[in-house]
């Protein structure tokens, strides 16, 4: 069972795709999409829906992980993110697949066993968990890789 799971954001929205068979969970593949400052923001969107549809079309997940919104003292930033996710949701729920949405916290708790647990840590165990030589780059990607392992761990119908 292949899950793609997805950090949003309007100027980088990381993914990554992961597949979890028996007990294991390997890497796929993984990226970040990038749209240009300055771009106008109905642009930026219509850019990161169609190159998401894309990679749904290309590696076939059958389910979705995005990270819920964490709202911030930025409330354009929290906005934007907020238009990002839901160009996510509307590409996965196009494309039919199971769509499930986790808290930052239950993210580290899944990787680490500890929902305080710093960037540096999260990445680390998407590193290890993945059997990966490096910590994934950039951290879209990675943040994106430990959203898609956490619904490999927590899901059932893996």
């Amino acid at each position: 069972m292949r899950t793609i799971g997805i950090d949003p954001g309007t100027a980088r929205m990381g993914w990554g795709v992961v597949e979890k068979q028996g007990g294991e969970v390997r890497l796929v593949e993984f990226g970040v999409l990038t749209t240009p400052t300055g771009m106008p923001q109905a642009e930026r969107l219509h850019k990161l829906y169609t190159e998401l549809v894309q990679i749904i079309q290309r590696l076939q997940p059958q389910a979705g992980a995005v990270e819920e919104l964490f709202f911030g003292k930025n409330v354009n930033t929290a906005i934007t993110v907020g238009q990002a996710r839901g160009v996510v949701l509307l590409a996965l729920q196009q494309a039919g697949l199971s769509i499930h949405e986790y808290k930052p916290l239950v993210v580290k708790q899944a990787l680490t066993g500890y929902g305080g647990a710093d960037k540096r840590q999260m990445q680390e165990m998407v590193r290890i968990t993945l059997g990966l030589t490096s910590i994934p780059r950039p951290d879209d990607a990675a943040d994106a890789l430990a959203i898609a392992i956490c619904h490999a761990y927590t899901n059932r119908v893996f």
